[in-house]
């Protein structure tokens, strides 16, 4: 190998570990955007922990197939994860008719998922509408669970373990949904809220 071929292999090292650090680095980025620790991005990409924490260290230069698992782990395209640099945005638009509809057993009300369909299993969030006498009846979720009810527009009242309170247009009111709760639209107008569901907040422990 003559000069000019040892000068082209440096140059292709040297590439290929600004490129493995600029991936670490896009990685770790993403992860901790996302809330996720080593564990939950190893469990939702199949990636060993061990191996997930070398690429973020740099230390090890991982397969395309390594590379395609974290990228569909971390829901974003693979040449991103391969391009994307820190000063870089974040901008995922969703239409009205791609937004999911939840409807309540008595067809009064409406929820439609605003929030992101990777974080259901911990956050959910939600536009609520109920018409005129609509009742939302939910089972009692994981233990430390609360929600969030945010009303827009009318007036909700929301039970929760036998306890009744009213919220009105412009007031939160936060309560545990670790025990069946029950939200009603009481009034003769219709009501809007948003409501954010936090599963794993443990407020309660």
């Amino acid at each position: 190998m003559g000069v000019e071929g040892r000068d082209k292999q440096k140059a292709l090292e040297a590439g290929a570990i600004a490129l493995s650090g600029q991936l670490g680095r896009t990685v770790q980025r993403l992860r901790k955007a996302y809330s996720l620790s080593l564990s939950e991005l190893s469990e939702h990409s199949g990636v060993a922990k061990s191996i997930i924490s070398q690429i973020e260290r740099n230390e090890t230069n991982p397969t395309l197939a390594t590379i395609w698992r974290l990228a569909q782990a971390l829901d974003v395209p693979i040449e991103r994860v391969l391009q994307d640099r820190d000063d870089s945005a974040f901008i995922e638009k969703v239409s009205r008719g791609d937004t999911p509809i939840l409807v309540s057993d008595d067809g009064k009300c409406r929820l439609a998922v605003t929030g992101w369909i990777k974080t259901v299993d911990w956050l959910q969030c939600y536009d609520f509408f109920a018409e005129s006498g609509g009742a939302l009846e939910s089972e009692a979720h994981q233990r430390g669970a609360v929600e969030s009810l945010s009303v827009i527009q009318g007036e909700l009242q929301v039970e929760v373990g036998g306890e009744m309170e009213n919220v009105r247009a412009g007031e939160t009111l936060r309560y545990r949904a670790d025990r069946r709760h029950v939200i009603r639209n009481l009034g003769k107008m219709p009501a809007r809220a948003e409501m954010i569901c936090i599963l794993k907040a443990a407020a309660m422990e």
